[in-house]
C-alpha cells in the first residue's frame, strides 16, 4: 500500500481509560479500538497506522474490533501491535500479514540464582563468554548443527519436545513454552513448506538474527506485584536473562510464499481487500489450513530457536560462575494466529485470533496454561528497547482484545532516521558509562536500535494495566546486552 495516498481523516473518539474508538465507516465492519495514553497519540497518527486498524477492520468475518495496541506502528498489511479475530463458522479468514514475516517472533526469560553483586564480580568474562556463544547477524550459522533435513522436520513436527530429546534444556522447559495444538502440525511439512523456506532454515537454529533481537542480562529492578513475583519466583536484585528472536528465515518465507499464494486465490472466494498486503484465504480453505500448519510448524521453528539460545545462555553461565543456574519462566509469541474459543454474547466462538506484534495474555485458570502457572496467569514479557527497562505483567480476569497485551515499546522512527540521529559507538559508550555492557556487531546496527528510535516502554505498559489488559508484576534492568 503507499503510505502517501490520500486516506479520510480518521477521528478517535474517548471509549474508556487511555482507550479509543473509530466507528465503522466506508467498507469497515467492525470498530477500531485503540489502546493509548494521549501523549502516545501523536506518534501512533503521524505514524498512519490508524489507517492499517481500519483496512484490518474490513476482513471477511472479523469480530467485536480491531484492536491496536498502545506500542503500535506502521507494518506489513496489519500494524505491529494489531489484534483481531475472524469468526471461523461465518468465513472468517486468516492472513498472513496479520501473523508478520518473523513467524513466532517471541520472548523468554530465564531465572538466575545470582544477585547483581554476584553478576558485577563475573561480568567482563560472562559478558564475553555470551558473545561468543551467540550467533547474530543475517545469514547462516547457529548453534545447534543439525544432521540432516529429516532431523529439520522433527523440529518443525515436535519442537522444543524434540530439541530436549537432543540435549537442549530439560522436560520442565517443554512445560513452560506456549503450546502448540498437535492437531496443527502435519505429518509431512514439506507439503506445506516450500524448499526454499526448508533450506534457509536448515543453518539458522540457535541465532538471534539481526534487528532488534537480542539477548540481554538484566536486574530485577523493582517489584510491582509481590505475591505474584513470588509465585513466578522473581525478587528484587536478582539477575535474569531475556532472549528475543523468532524464526529466522524459515518463517520469513513460509510468509513470503503464503502470501503470494493467497493473491491469487482471494478472487475464488469473492475476497476484496483494500491492500494487497491482507492477502487472505477462509480459515477452512485449503489454503488456509495449509498456511496454519505451515505458521505452526514455524513457530515450531522459532520456539526452538530460543530453547537452542536458552541452552547456550545456561552453558556460559554454569561455566563462567560457578553453581549458577538458569531456570525457564515462560516462553511466549507475539507473532502468531490461534485458534481460539471465546465467548460472544453467551455464544462460543471458534475464531482465529491474530496477534502481530502483540503478546497473549491468559488469565488465572486457562487450560492452555501450565499447571505451575495457572492459579495465577500468563507471564506477559514485555522487552523495552536497548538501553531502557523491560518488563513482566500478568493476565487478568475480563480482559479486552482476546487476552492480548502490548509486546514491547514500539518504534516511533524508522531504522533510516535513527541512523541519521544517532552514532553507534558513541551510543555505545554512553550504554557503558550507565553501567550497561553492549556487545554488538555493527555501529549501524547499534544505532538502529536506539533508545530515541522507540516509545517510553513504561508508558506503553501503564497503558496496558489502565485499560485492564494485563497487570504489572515486576520492572527489570538491563546490565548487559547482545545484539543481533
Amino acid at each position: 500500500m503507499a503510505r502517501d495516498r490520500q486516506v479520510p481523516t480518521i477521528e478517535l473518539l474517548p471509549d474508556g481509560p487511555n482507550r479509543w474508538r473509530i466507528e465503522p465507516f466506508g467498507p469497515m465492519h467492525v470498530p477500531g479500538i485503540v489502546y493509548a495514553s494521549e501523549s502516545l497519540l501523536p506518534d501512533i497518527e503521524r505514524d498512519r497506522a490508524l489507517e492499517q486498524v481500519c483496512n484490518v477492520a474490513t476482513l471477511p468475518g472479523i469480530a467485536g474490533a480491531s484492536y491496536a495496541m498502545p506500542d503500535i506502528h506502521w507494518g506489513y498489511g496489519f500494524p505491529i501491535g494489531g489484534v483481531a479475530a475472524t469468526d471461523i463458522s461465518a468465513g472468517g479468514v486468516v492472513s498472513p500479514g496479520g501473523v508478520g514475516f518473523d513467524i513466532s517472533c517471541g520472548v523468554r526469560l530465564l531465572l538466575s540464582n545470582l544477585d547483581e553483586a554476584g553478576f558485577q564480580q563475573h561480568r567482563r568474562p560472562l559478558m564475553n563468554r555470551l558473545a561468543r556463544s551467540i550467533h547474530r547477524g543475517m545469514g547462516p550459522g547457529g548453534t545447534w548443527h543439525l544432521a540432516d533435513r529429516s532431523e529439520l522436520i522433527q523440529v518443525l513436527r515436535h519442537g522444543v519436545r524434540y530439541a530436549v530429546s537432543c540435549g537442549f534444556g530439560t522436560d520442565d522447559d517443554v512445560a513452560r513454552c506456549e503450546p502448540v495444538d498437535p492437531a496443527l502440525v502435519p505429518d509431512d511439512p514439506s507439503l506445506d513448506i516450500t524448499e526454499r523456506a526448508l533450506e534457509r532454515g536448515f543453518r539458522q537454529i540457535g541465532s538471534l538474527g539481526s534487528g532488534n533481537h537480542f539477548l540481554e542480562v538484566q536486574v530485577v529492578d523493582r517489584v510491582i506485584d509481590a505475591g505474584t513475583a513470588e509465585h513466578f519466583g522473581l525478587h528484587a536484585g536478582q539477575v535474569v536473562v531475556m532472549i528475543h528472536s523468532g524464526s529466522r528465515g524459515l518463517g520469513h518465507q513460509v510468509c513470503t510464499d503464503h502470501v503470494a499464494a493467497m493473491d491469487g486465490a482471494m478472487s475464488r472466494y469473492g475476497i476484496a481487500v483494500p491492500d494487497r498486503q491482507l492477502a487472505c484465504v477462509p480459515v477452512d480453505s485449503p489454503e488456509g489450513a495449509s498456511y496454519i500448519r505451515a505458521m505452526t510448524c514455524a513457530a515450531n521453528y522459532g520456539r526452538v530457536n530460543r530453547q537452542v539460545l536458552g541452552h547456550a545462555a545456561r552453558l556460559a553461565f554454569a561455566e563462567t560462575v560457578a553453581a549458577s543456574t538458569l531456570r525457564l519462566l515462560f516462553d511466549v509469541s507475539h507473532n502468531l494466529a490461534h485458534l481460539e474459543d471465546h465467548v460472544v454474547e453467551s455464544r462460543s466462538i471458534r475464531m482465529c485470533v491474530h496477534r502481530k506484534g502483540a503478546t497473549r495474555a491468559l488469565p488465572p485458570g486457562h487450560p492452555h496454561l501450565p499447571d505451575a502457572l495457572r492459579d495465577v496467569g500468563q507471564p506477559v514479557l514485555v522487552p523495552g528497547s536497548m538501553g531502557t527497562a523491560s518488563w513482566v505483567l500478568v493476565g487478568v480476569e475480563g480482559s479486552g482484545a482476546y487476552h492480548s497485551a502490548c509486546h514491547g515499546a514500539g518504534r516511533t522512527m524508522s531504522r533510516h532516521q535513527a541512523r541519521r540521529l544517532v552514532q553507534g559507538r558513541r551510543l555505545e559508550r554512553e550504554l557503558e558509562r550507565q553501567g550497561i555492557s553492549v556487545r554488538g556487531t555493527s555501529a549501524r546496527g547499534l544505532a538502529e536500535e536506539a533508545p530515541v528510535a522507540y516509545k517510553d516502554v513504561d508508558e506503553v505498559v501503564e497503558v496496558c494495566e489502565s485499560a485492564g489488559l494485563a497487570r504489572t508484576v515486576a520492572r527489570l534492568r538491563p546490565v548487559g546486552v547482545i545484539k543481533g
